[in-house]
């Protein structure tokens, strides 16, 4: 039992980039579904998909590398089961001077800081990607 389903995530892709594997495979829920395909639109993966199992579906995660570089550099947790963070509209901050992205769980779901503060929305902080 994982107490921070998503912070298993982000490790799964972190240690996967570190190793340089071409593909990660992670439980599948509908935040983490959300997460990589925001990580797909931003181009830091090249692709994911559902693989249907007995007894859990599963993300198979694509990983991108540029001229051997891989396209994520870092990912960290922000808001944690012990501690949420939470931001409005004016605090949702910029990362890596806008080299990575900001996830946010909103009212209207999982998006990017930048989006969500062009729909001027504020929420739950999940995650930075750089």
């Amino acid at each position: 039992m994982v107490n921070d389903p998503i912070a298993d995530m982000l490790t799964r892709i972190r240690n996967a980039v570190m190793a340089r594997h071409d593909i990660v495979l992670i439980p599948a829920s509908k935040m983490k579904l959300s997460i990589a395909k925001i990580l797909k639109e931003e181009g830091f993966i090249s692709d994911y998909s559902v693989l249907r199992g007995k007894p859990q579906r599963m993300i198979k995660i694509t990983l991108k590398y540029i001229d051997g570089q891989p396209a994520v550099m870092g990912l960290e947790r922000v808001s944690k089961p012990g501690l949420r963070v939470y931001v409005g509209r004016g605090e949702i901050p910029r990362v890596y001077g806008g080299l990575g992205i900001a996830i946010l769980s909103t009212s209207k779901g999982v998006m990017t800081g930048q989006e969500a503060w062009r729909r001027k929305l504020g929420g739950e902080l999940l995650c930075y990607v750089w």
